[in-house]
């Protein structure tokens, strides 16, 4: 665990999706349906989506992440053996209203109230995006949802961790980065920002460039070492 301080943070950047949005809240919403595979599912979900992210941007095949998402869903209802429309529209519209982890309001009140201006960087196209937050009522405390869809390629390309920059009009040093994706934490820091990662679920270090500055277990962790 890092005990780091970072100084002159002048904005907090969240990824979305697994940090602090539970990915798996959809389909463990529809527990009833699934039985004992709503695990496996989720986790198959969760894996095509990411890949489907990564091989579209190498291949310049962009489409938004909700056709992504209904895509890797397809894959993995296929791969389960799950042939039922009603329940892949039943996840989809789960997945509009993720639930936050349980500190992010807590922790997002704190660093609203100490001045630090708040966003949202995500591969997550905007209608999505906007659902989770109000959905989890963090909507009113962030200064910003930055989506992929305004540089049209998914994470990690450099030009999605520009928008941040263009959006406050601060350097990247400034500002600190948050994601329980280890990757995304690598590329963020590569970019040039103060990086955090969450590692929520207890995962090895990776083995690419440019690691992070700290790791944290939750989001409650945040507010004293950047504010």
């Amino acid at each position: 665990m890092s005990t780091i301080r970072l100084k002159n943070i002048k904005a907090c950047v969240f990824d979305a999706y697994g940090t602090l949005f539970d990915v798996n809240s959809a389909a463990a919403q529809a527990k009833d349906e699934l039985g004992e595979k709503w695990q496996p599912l989720a986790d198959l979900w969760r894996t095509k989506q990411l890949q489907y992210t990564w091989l579209r941007g190498l291949m310049g095949r962009h489409v938004n992440f909700w056709q992504v998402t209904g895509d890797a869903l397809d894959y993995a209802m296929a791969s389960l053996k799950f042939d039922d429309p009603a329940l892949r529209g039943r996840l989809m519209d789960l997945y509009l209203r993720l639930r936050a982890y349980p500190e992010v309001k807590e922790t997002l009140s704190r660093l609203k109230s100490a001045g630090m201006k708040l966003a949202i960087l995500s591969n997550g196209e905007p209608r999505m995006l906007a659902s989770a937050a109000e959905n989890s009522g963090i909507a009113e405390m962030l200064d910003a949802i930055l989506s992929v869809e305004a540089v049209k390629v998914f994470k990690p390309h450099p030009s999605v961790y520009r928008l941040p920059q263009e959006r406050f009009k601060l350097a990247p040093e400034a500002m600190c980065f948050l994601s329980s994706n280890a990757w995304d934490a690598h590329a963020a820091k590569a970019f040039g920002y103060r990086v955090l990662w969450c590692n929520r679920f207890a995962q090895a270090p990776e083995r690419i460039p440019e690691p992070p500055d700290g790791v944290i277990e939750t989001l409650a962790a945040l507010p004293e070492i950047v504010v």
